[in-house]
Protein backbone atom coordinates (compact mmCIF):
# COMPACT_ATOMS: atom_id res chain seq x y z
CA UNK A 1 0.00 0.00 0.00
CA UNK A 2 1.31 3.24 -0.92
CA UNK A 3 1.56 6.75 1.32
CA UNK A 4 -1.91 8.11 -0.39
CA UNK A 5 -4.00 10.00 1.94
CA UNK A 6 -7.18 9.02 3.43
CA UNK A 7 -9.71 11.69 4.95
CA UNK A 8 -12.27 10.24 6.99
CA UNK A 9 -15.44 11.99 8.59
CA UNK A 10 -16.67 11.01 11.75
CA UNK A 11 -20.48 11.22 12.26
CA UNK A 12 -21.00 11.34 16.12
CA UNK A 13 -24.49 10.63 16.76
CA UNK A 14 -24.75 9.95 20.58
CA UNK A 15 -26.27 13.65 20.99
CA UNK A 16 -23.96 13.94 24.10
CA UNK A 17 -24.20 11.09 26.10
CA UNK A 18 -21.74 8.94 27.03
CA UNK A 19 -20.31 6.26 25.09
CA UNK A 20 -17.37 4.00 24.30
CA UNK A 21 -18.37 3.93 20.31
CA UNK A 22 -16.59 7.08 19.47
CA UNK A 23 -13.36 6.03 21.34
CA UNK A 24 -13.86 2.84 19.36
CA UNK A 25 -13.53 4.15 16.01
CA UNK A 26 -11.00 6.60 16.81
CA UNK A 27 -8.57 3.84 17.70
CA UNK A 28 -9.83 1.68 14.79
CA UNK A 29 -8.53 4.83 12.93
CA UNK A 30 -5.42 5.52 14.74
CA UNK A 31 -4.66 1.82 14.07
CA UNK A 32 -5.01 1.58 10.67
CA UNK A 33 -3.35 4.19 10.33
CA UNK A 34 -0.24 3.11 11.79
CA UNK A 35 -0.52 -0.50 10.42
CA UNK A 36 -0.80 0.50 7.16
CA UNK A 37 1.74 3.58 7.16
CA UNK A 38 -0.84 6.12 5.28
CA UNK A 39 -1.67 9.56 5.94
CA UNK A 40 -5.17 9.23 7.22
CA UNK A 41 -6.80 11.75 9.18
CA UNK A 42 -10.14 12.21 10.20
CA UNK A 43 -12.90 14.77 11.46
CA UNK A 44 -15.60 14.48 14.23
CA UNK A 45 -19.16 15.97 13.98
CA UNK A 46 -21.13 16.64 16.16
CA UNK A 47 -24.50 16.11 13.99
CA UNK A 48 -27.14 15.51 16.75
CA UNK A 49 -26.20 18.02 19.40
CA UNK A 50 -24.30 20.83 17.61
CA UNK A 51 -25.74 20.31 13.70
CA UNK A 52 -22.49 19.59 12.71
CA UNK A 53 -22.56 17.84 9.25
CA UNK A 54 -19.32 17.41 6.95
CA UNK A 55 -19.42 18.75 3.42
CA UNK A 56 -18.80 16.19 0.68
CA UNK A 57 -14.86 16.63 0.46
CA UNK A 58 -13.99 13.52 2.50
CA UNK A 59 -13.07 10.29 1.19
CA UNK A 60 -15.20 8.32 3.83
CA UNK A 61 -17.59 8.83 6.24
CA UNK A 62 -18.39 6.63 9.62
CA UNK A 63 -21.62 7.52 11.29
CA UNK A 64 -22.26 6.63 14.85
CA UNK A 65 -24.93 5.08 16.86
CA UNK A 66 -26.45 6.58 19.21
CA UNK A 67 -29.51 6.68 21.66
CA UNK A 68 -33.29 7.53 21.28
CA UNK A 69 -36.02 6.40 18.72
CA UNK A 70 -34.85 6.78 14.98
CA UNK A 71 -38.42 8.05 14.09
CA UNK A 72 -39.01 11.04 16.15
CA UNK A 73 -36.34 12.95 14.33
CA UNK A 74 -38.45 12.62 11.13
CA UNK A 75 -37.85 16.25 9.59
CA UNK A 76 -35.83 17.79 12.13
CA UNK A 77 -33.02 19.54 10.43
CA UNK A 78 -29.94 17.49 11.73
CA UNK A 79 -31.88 14.87 10.05
CA UNK A 80 -32.52 16.58 6.96
CA UNK A 81 -28.74 17.39 6.67
CA UNK A 82 -27.72 13.26 7.35
CA UNK A 83 -29.96 12.44 4.53
CA UNK A 84 -28.99 15.13 2.34
CA UNK A 85 -25.38 14.11 2.76
CA UNK A 86 -26.03 10.51 1.97
CA UNK A 87 -27.36 11.73 -0.99
CA UNK A 88 -24.65 13.82 -2.07
CA UNK A 89 -22.64 10.69 -1.58
CA UNK A 90 -24.24 8.56 -4.04
CA UNK A 91 -25.20 11.67 -6.66
CA UNK A 92 -21.10 12.33 -6.71
CA UNK A 93 -20.89 8.42 -7.28
CA UNK A 94 -23.22 8.53 -9.64
CA UNK A 95 -20.93 10.63 -12.09
CA UNK A 96 -16.98 10.19 -10.71
CA UNK A 97 -14.95 7.10 -10.73
CA UNK A 98 -13.05 8.03 -7.84
CA UNK A 99 -15.43 7.09 -5.09
CA UNK A 100 -17.10 8.42 -1.45
CA UNK A 101 -17.93 5.41 1.13
CA UNK A 102 -20.28 5.72 4.11
CA UNK A 103 -20.53 3.21 6.78
CA UNK A 104 -23.49 3.63 9.29
CA UNK A 105 -23.35 1.92 12.94
CA UNK A 106 -26.93 1.54 14.70
CA UNK A 107 -28.54 4.73 15.58
CA UNK A 108 -27.49 6.03 11.76
CA UNK A 109 -28.45 2.61 10.12
CA UNK A 110 -32.08 2.62 11.39
CA UNK A 111 -32.15 5.90 10.08
CA UNK A 112 -31.37 4.97 6.59
CA UNK A 113 -33.33 2.01 6.38
CA UNK A 114 -36.32 4.16 7.23
CA UNK A 115 -34.66 6.91 4.54
CA UNK A 116 -34.52 3.87 2.06
CA UNK A 117 -37.91 2.33 3.15
CA UNK A 118 -36.04 -0.68 3.30
CA UNK A 119 -37.83 -2.27 6.40
CA UNK A 120 -40.11 -1.84 9.13
CA UNK A 121 -38.30 0.32 12.02
CA UNK A 122 -39.66 -0.68 15.23
CA UNK A 123 -39.48 -0.04 19.00
CA UNK A 124 -38.44 -4.20 20.50
CA UNK A 125 -40.18 -5.40 23.75
CA UNK A 126 -37.10 -4.96 25.99
CA UNK A 127 -33.38 -3.25 25.59
CA UNK A 128 -30.67 -5.84 23.40
CA UNK A 129 -27.38 -5.80 25.04
CA UNK A 130 -24.64 -8.25 25.23
CA UNK A 131 -22.36 -10.06 22.65
CA UNK A 132 -24.35 -12.20 20.26
CA UNK A 133 -23.63 -14.59 17.66
CA UNK A 134 -24.90 -12.84 14.09
CA UNK A 135 -25.67 -15.18 10.86
CA UNK A 136 -24.60 -13.72 7.49
CA UNK A 137 -26.92 -14.39 4.44
CA UNK A 138 -25.69 -16.04 1.24
CA UNK A 139 -25.05 -12.14 -0.16
CA UNK A 140 -23.38 -11.35 3.10
CA UNK A 141 -20.74 -14.37 2.83
CA UNK A 142 -19.57 -13.69 -0.96
CA UNK A 143 -19.66 -9.29 0.32
CA UNK A 144 -15.76 -8.40 1.04
CA UNK A 145 -16.84 -6.18 3.83
CA UNK A 146 -16.95 -9.48 5.95
CA UNK A 147 -13.67 -11.18 4.04
CA UNK A 148 -12.06 -12.87 7.02
CA UNK A 149 -15.06 -13.68 10.38
CA UNK A 150 -16.50 -16.48 10.67
CA UNK A 151 -20.41 -17.18 10.08
CA UNK A 152 -22.04 -16.92 12.71
CA UNK A 153 -19.72 -14.49 13.68
CA UNK A 154 -20.36 -12.71 17.22
CA UNK A 155 -20.17 -8.71 18.18
CA UNK A 156 -21.82 -6.20 20.47
CA UNK A 157 -25.49 -5.45 19.73
CA UNK A 158 -27.12 -2.86 21.63
CA UNK A 159 -30.53 -1.60 20.88
CA UNK A 160 -34.12 -0.57 21.81
CA UNK A 161 -35.20 -0.52 17.99
CA UNK A 162 -34.83 -2.70 15.43
CA UNK A 163 -35.34 -3.28 11.59
CA UNK A 164 -37.62 -6.13 10.86
CA UNK A 165 -39.70 -7.17 8.31
CA UNK A 166 -37.67 -6.14 5.45
CA UNK A 167 -39.73 -4.30 2.10
CA UNK A 168 -37.99 -6.87 -1.23
CA UNK A 169 -39.56 -4.27 -3.58
CA UNK A 170 -37.92 -1.14 -2.66
CA UNK A 171 -34.60 -3.48 -1.81
CA UNK A 172 -34.33 -4.73 -5.66
CA UNK A 173 -35.33 -1.08 -6.80
CA UNK A 174 -32.49 0.11 -4.46
CA UNK A 175 -30.12 -2.72 -5.36
CA UNK A 176 -29.73 -3.25 -1.82
CA UNK A 177 -28.60 -6.53 -0.06
CA UNK A 178 -29.28 -7.76 2.98
CA UNK A 179 -26.15 -9.34 4.70
CA UNK A 180 -26.52 -10.35 7.72
CA UNK A 181 -29.77 -11.02 10.30
CA UNK A 182 -29.97 -11.97 14.24
CA UNK A 183 -29.74 -15.35 14.78
CA UNK A 184 -32.57 -17.92 14.30
CA UNK A 185 -34.28 -18.29 17.53
CA UNK A 186 -36.77 -21.50 16.79
CA UNK A 187 -38.53 -21.10 20.37
CA UNK A 188 -39.14 -17.22 20.08
CA UNK A 189 -41.92 -16.41 17.97
CA UNK A 190 -40.92 -13.08 16.69
CA UNK A 191 -39.24 -11.27 13.16
CA UNK A 192 -35.65 -11.80 12.68
CA UNK A 193 -33.97 -8.32 12.77
CA UNK A 194 -31.89 -6.90 9.98
CA UNK A 195 -28.30 -6.82 11.08
CA UNK A 196 -26.32 -5.58 8.28
CA UNK A 197 -27.26 -4.12 4.53
CA UNK A 198 -25.42 -2.66 1.80
CA UNK A 199 -27.26 0.00 0.73
CA UNK A 200 -24.94 0.63 -2.73
CA UNK A 201 -21.81 -0.91 -3.69
CA UNK A 202 -20.01 2.60 -1.55
CA UNK A 203 -22.71 2.49 1.45
CA UNK A 204 -22.99 -0.14 3.98
CA UNK A 205 -24.75 -0.34 7.57
CA UNK A 206 -24.76 -2.74 10.42
CA UNK A 207 -27.32 -2.86 13.08
CA UNK A 208 -24.70 -4.01 15.38
CA UNK A 209 -22.01 -2.21 16.73
CA UNK A 210 -18.67 -3.59 14.97
CA UNK A 211 -16.15 -0.65 16.58
CA UNK A 212 -16.79 -2.12 20.06
CA UNK A 213 -13.73 -3.61 22.21
CA UNK A 214 -13.02 -5.94 25.03
CA UNK A 215 -12.15 -2.31 27.10
CA UNK A 216 -15.50 -0.49 26.28
CA UNK A 217 -17.90 -3.94 26.70
CA UNK A 218 -15.73 -4.28 29.82
CA UNK A 219 -17.12 -1.06 31.58
CA UNK A 220 -20.96 -1.60 30.15
CA UNK A 221 -20.63 -5.50 31.38
CA UNK A 222 -19.61 -4.24 35.33
CA UNK A 223 -22.09 -1.45 35.25
CA UNK A 224 -25.06 -2.64 38.08
CA UNK A 225 -28.21 -1.75 35.68
CA UNK A 226 -26.25 -3.33 32.28
CA UNK A 227 -25.60 -6.53 34.25
CA UNK A 228 -29.40 -6.89 35.89
CA UNK A 229 -30.86 -6.48 32.59
CA UNK A 230 -29.09 -9.14 30.52
CA UNK A 231 -29.31 -11.57 33.91
CA UNK A 232 -32.65 -10.67 33.82
CA UNK A 233 -33.35 -11.64 29.68
CA UNK A 234 -30.46 -14.23 29.57
CA UNK A 235 -29.37 -15.46 33.07
CA UNK A 236 -26.47 -15.67 34.82
CA UNK A 237 -24.60 -17.66 33.05
CA UNK A 238 -25.05 -16.11 29.90
CA UNK A 239 -23.78 -12.92 31.75
CA UNK A 240 -20.47 -14.54 32.71
CA UNK A 241 -20.51 -15.86 29.43
CA UNK A 242 -19.90 -12.42 27.85
CA UNK A 243 -17.84 -11.50 30.06
CA UNK A 244 -15.42 -14.00 29.51
CA UNK A 245 -15.58 -13.93 26.30
CA UNK A 246 -14.35 -10.50 25.82
CA UNK A 247 -10.54 -11.82 25.00
CA UNK A 248 -11.42 -14.66 22.82
CA UNK A 249 -9.80 -13.87 19.55
CA UNK A 250 -12.87 -15.02 17.79
CA UNK A 251 -15.62 -13.27 19.07
CA UNK A 252 -15.68 -9.33 18.95
CA UNK A 253 -12.22 -8.77 18.98
CA UNK A 254 -12.03 -10.54 15.90
CA UNK A 255 -15.22 -8.33 14.50
CA UNK A 256 -13.61 -5.33 15.16
CA UNK A 257 -10.56 -5.80 13.54
CA UNK A 258 -11.94 -7.21 10.39
CA UNK A 259 -14.93 -5.27 9.48
CA UNK A 260 -14.38 -1.42 9.52
CA UNK A 261 -10.53 -2.14 8.47
CA UNK A 262 -11.92 -3.61 5.45
CA UNK A 263 -14.38 -0.87 5.01
CA UNK A 264 -11.45 1.69 5.06
CA UNK A 265 -9.04 -0.75 2.98
CA UNK A 266 -11.69 -0.52 0.13
CA UNK A 267 -11.67 3.22 0.52
CA UNK A 268 -7.96 3.51 0.23
CA UNK A 269 -7.72 1.37 -2.66
CA UNK A 270 -10.57 3.24 -4.32
CA UNK A 271 -8.42 6.28 -3.82
CA UNK A 272 -5.17 4.51 -5.59
CA UNK A 273 -7.26 3.09 -8.41
CA UNK A 274 -8.90 6.23 -9.66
Amino acid sequence: MDKRSLRVAVIDMNNGAPNQGMRGIQEILSRFRTENNINLTFDIFDLRQKGQIPGIDYDAYISSGGPGSPIESKGEKWENDFFNLLDQVENFNSVNEEKKYAFLICHSFQLACRKYNLGNVTERRSNAFGIFPITLTNDGEQDEIFDGITNPFYSVDSRDWQVIEPNLDAFNAKGAKLLAIEKERKHVDLERCMMSIRFTEEIIGTQFHPEADPIGMKMYLLQDEKKKAIVDTHGEAKYFDMLNSLDDPDRIVLTQSVILPNFLNKAIGNLQEA
